[in-house]
């Protein structure tokens, strides 16, 4: 099950990327981990870096994938953002996006979604 739903979760992010890119926006890295946590995506727009996460949902009983990036969970963001950030050496305009997808293949993209506190 673990193996299926890494599985998922990696074509999740593959379509969000692909997605992205099609908006305009450059693939940095993905998957990227450290202490605190892990973020999906890394990309960049017009001079911005860009923290992206990539939330899929079933269906949206409890509130679909965006409503799931909760205070807790975008803490977590921060943090992992905050050591990217230092590790990278990047000085520019940051800001994180939440991307969500359904079962059925929609998507929902919001830029900006929350910032560095």
């Amino acid at each position: 099950m673990a193996r299926r739903t890494q599985s998922i979760g990696r074509e999740t992010e593959d379509r969000a990327q692909h997605y992205l890119i099609q908006q305009g926006l450059t693939p940095v890295t993905c998957n990227w981990r450290c202490k605190a946590g892990e973020i999906d995506l890394i990309m960049q727009n017009a001079g911005t870096l860009v923290f992206v996460e990539v939330r899929m949902r079933r269906d949206s009983r409890f509130g679909g994938a965006l409503a799931s990036v909760d205070r807790r969970k975008q803490q977590r963001l921060l943090r992992a953002a905050q050591l990217y950030l230092q590790q990278a050496g990047w000085k520019g305009p940051c800001r994180f996006d939440v991307l969500g997808m359904d079962a059925a293949g929609g998507m929902e993209w919001i830029p900006d979604t929350f910032g560095l506190g």
